[in-house]
């Protein structure tokens, strides 16, 4: 039995550019919340956020998609947004979190997928993708990573210091974090929605376990999957495409890697665009249009 609160409907009001329904599918006990837009028979672009964000983020690519004739899925990890959210950190881990969103392509039946991952999106999706080739058809990873070969020896220092303050610190000002690594300065309105989900401290358990969740060493638990999902990657022929942002200090290079190890990514019209951490905040209409192109290409 997991432990979890639930942010109140009215949290939720009034979000600028955010007008989506909400879908919800019940998992171990959870409610995972998704954003479900454009026609239902149309193959499906699935839109993964990482931490400490949530679905609002994609707000302005959720549009673009749909407009293009394409079905947008931007789902709320367990623990953010409009997701129950686990209150022990021992609850979370990355195991769990790619089993909550196989759950939820199971549910939907999606074939002929199209991931875009940012951030944690991207390792999880990843994981997610390399486990089921046959429902993968192209993949987007736009500033992230898949931890194993992911460059970040090099920036221990930083993951540390992002470790230690998620961990000890009495408050977490999300909105401020995400306005700051963002690229441009966020609204009033804005920051307020992404400091939506959590209320108060008890509601801070995600975006506290997450920083511990990155592997940094060979024994961490997550590594072997990591491992396996590279060895699935290394032979991976579908299109895959990287659109980083010009902005991004610690992931910002990361895109050489898989440039360099996927087959899927050669001959693709890899790109940077403006923005920071969170690049969907400044280019999402372009990365939309990115993704559109990739599919019709392929």
């Amino acid at each position: 039995m997991i432990d979890f609160v639930r942010t109140p409907d009215d949290r939720f009001d009034n979000l600028p550019d955010y007008p989506f329904a909400a879908n919800y599918l019940e998992v171990d006990g959870l409610r995972m919340h998704y954003v479900d837009e454009g026609p239902r028979d149309a193959s499906p672009v699935l839109l993964l956020h990482g931490e400490p964000s949530w679905s609002f983020l994609y707000r302005h690519m959720i549009p673009h998609l749909v407009e293009a004739g394409h079905r947008a899925i931007a789902i709320d990890l367990i623990g953010f947004g409009k997701s129950d959210k686990p209150t022990r950190q021992t609850d979370y881990s990355v195991a769990r979190h790619v089993g909550w969103l196989q759950s939820l392509i199971d549910h939907l039946a999606l074939e002929d997928i199209t991931l875009f991952g940012q951030d944690w999106g991207s390792t999880l999706g990843l994981l997610l993708a390399t486990t089921n080739e046959e429902r993968f058809s192209r993949i987007v990873i736009a500033n992230g990573l898949l931890h194993g070969k992911d460059g970040l020896e090099t920036k221990r220092g930083l993951v540390h210091l992002w470790r230690a303050f998620t961990r000890w610190s009495p408050w977490i000002p999300v909105g401020q974090i995400v306005s700051r690594a963002a690229g441009r300065d966020l609204t009033e309105a804005e920051r307020r929605a992404y400091d939506a989900p959590f209320p108060s401290r008890e509601f801070l358990a995600g975006v506290r376990a997450f920083p511990q969740l990155i592997p940094m060493s060979n024994k961490d638990p997550a590594t072997p999957a990591n491992v396996a999902a590279w060895q699935v990657l290394a032979r991976w022929s579908k299109p895959f495409l990287t659109v980083y942002s010009d902005g991004d200090p610690i992931l910002g290079d990361l895109d050489a890697l898989f440039q360099q190890r996927v087959p899927g990514a050669q001959g693709q019209p890899h790109a940077r665009v403006e923005g920071g951490h969170f690049l969907q905040e400044v280019s999402g209409p372009e990365l939309a249009r990115r993704v559109h192109e990739l599919i019709a290409a392929t």
